[in-house]
């Protein structure tokens, strides 16, 4: 085992371990700061594959940017850890999702992965510049940042923007739902 298997097994334990802490924790501040711990693990892996501006981008993004507005969130609904997580006791849900998960399961393994997913030598996985010359509508595979790039600014920017625009909509029904109305006020 070299180092860098050393540090994927301590980054993917780091990654794990922050999400089960996040879902088992019973107030919803440390459950926040345990996945920005889990993001934290998924930019360390990311820097293992080489791939240092989504490691960035996870970092500034997720566990930066949003990461905030949920606290943000968290401290104006003002939830305890009372009232943040009740146990649900019926037993049928979770059978159901067992089943649904080993569903995706079997689906995603009836469809076949590729045996190569590298772009050099993956016919089905074209460079980036061959797309952008011949005019594609279709977004390849590529690890620099002009893919990134060309792939936000064409193709998903829609997508994008409708994003912003539900977050800033949640944050505004929040904010709504948080104020204090004293009894005999109208709204």
């Amino acid at each position: 085992m070299n180092a860098v298997d050393l540090l994927f097994w301590i980054f993917a334990v780091l990654t794990v371990g922050g999400g089960i802490c996040m879902v088992f924790s019973k107030n919803p501040v440390t459950a926040a700061m345990f996945m920005i711990i889990s993001l934290v693990g998924v930019a360390a892996l990311f820097v293992l594959l080489d791939s240092f501006f989504l490691a960035v981008l996870q970092v500034l993004v997720y566990a930066g940017a949003v990461m905030v507005l949920f606290l943000f969130i968290i401290m104006l609904l003002d939830v305890g850890p009372d009232v943040a997580k009740q146990k649900i006791t019926n037993w049928r849900f979770g059978i159901l999702g067992i089943l649904l998960s080993s569903l995706l399961v079997v689906v995603l393994i009836s469809l076949g992965f590729p045996s190569d997913f590298s772009g050099a030598n993956n016919p089905s996985w074209p460079v980036l510049s061959d797309a952008i010359s011949s005019g594609s509508e279709s977004l390849l595979f590529s690890t620099k940042v002009s893919a990134f790039g060309y792939g936000l600014m064409t193709k998903y920017m829609l997508p994008i923007q409708i994003a912003g625009f539900m977050l800033l909509i949640s944050m505004v029904g929040v904010i709504i739902l948080s104020k204090k109305v004293a009894r005999g006020e109208d709204v």
